[in-house]
């Protein structure tokens, strides 16, 4: 979609990252945290979450204007849903409308036809992108995820694992067993292969900030990815995971602890980390940690086009 009122839209490019992640930190800094997730979020939802299925520039779009970057769309997460983040400046704009209706119609062209609905999410205290969504016939239909931080100038315990086990950054040649462990514990379908090529060689992957706990037979126990945003000095971790073979031990626990002691090293003065509101385990985990819950997200969704051809006026 070209011609927003003066911005033009174009597919994303691997190289397009640090413009995004430079200028989503600015929107933060200008605008807080509320309608926006960490800069980190960007580089795990463009490859992670989207694994390499089809090529990025179809599924992530840019918009630009004379000023520059003006808003960011990743399509088909999960399958059926996407993301808009908009510059603080165009927040309950046209513009803005615009891109979530873009969004929608993407993530329904590529997104399996018996998905009935196409979703997005909503942080709590947004009532600009409420307002929006409803205006486009969604609707809210749960809670999403938890949204936690940290204070990193409160003590972080030294991380500790049991003798035998091996508390470390991520190699390259870990691909194999990174897949295993994601599968694991996110019943998931990555391969050694597809893991590499979709993850850890996309710009924004750091294996220095992927921390994993090594068992005595070489499997991953756990991991971690922690990233970090210096402009608003601000730690988060995503993903983090335990293998099922090794839940309830505390590896993932020391994993968190290895990587919010070097965020505080980095000058950060707090983590995050986002959970799924049902995820029971994940909430005592952080708790236990020191988080605490700041805010909540929505799950919002409006029927496909194939189901239930909506027209949103332009």
């Amino acid at each position: 979609m070209n011609g927003m009122n003066g911005m033009n839209g174009r597919p994303y490019a691997d190289d397009d990252l640090p413009l995004l992640q430079s200028t989503f930190a600015a929107w933060i800094a200008d605008a807080g945290r509320c309608g926006y997730d960490h800069i980190g979020e960007l580089t795990h939802r463009i490859y992670e979450n989207l694994r390499g299925r089809r090529p990025v520039g179809e599924l992530v779009r840019l918009w630009e204007d004379d000023t520059g970057l003006a808003g960011i769309a990743i399509n088909l997460r999960f399958g059926s849903a996407f993301d808009v983040f908009t510059a603080p400046a165009l927040r309950g704009t046209p513009e803005e409308r615009r891109m979530l209706e873009s969004a929608y119609q993407t993530t329904a062209r590529f997104m399996d036809p018996g998905e009935r609905y196409v979703l997005t999410d909503v942080f709590d205290c947004d009532a600009t992108r409420i307002r929006l969504l409803r205006e486009l016939g969604f609707e809210r239909f749960r809670t999403w995820d938890h949204v936690n931080d940290r204070d990193l100038g409160q003590p972080v315990a030294e991380a500790r694992v049991p003798d035998g086990f091996v508390l470390r950054h991520a190699r390259p040649a870990d691909a194999g067993q990174l897949a295993e462990a994601r599968n694991g514990a996110f019943e998931e379908d990555w391969t050694g292969p597809r893991y590499r090529a979709a993850v850890m060689e996309k710009p924004g992957y750091d294996p220095e900030r992927e921390i994993v706990v090594e068992g005595p037979d070489g499997r991953i126990a756990a991991f971690t990815v922690y990233w970090i945003d210096e402009v608003n000095r601000t730690g988060h971790f995503e993903p983090v995971g335990t293998h099922p073979d090794f839940q309830r031990r505390g590896f993932a626990r020391a994993a968190m602890l290895h990587a919010m002691r070097r965020m505080r090293a980095l000058g950060m003065t707090v983590a995050t980390v986002n959970h799924n509101a049902d995820n029971v385990p994940a909430r005592r985990l952080y708790e236990s940690l020191g988080f605490v819950r700041r805010h909540e997200t929505y799950g919002f969704r409006r029927p496909s086009p194939s189901t239930h051809p909506l027209s949103v006026s332009q």
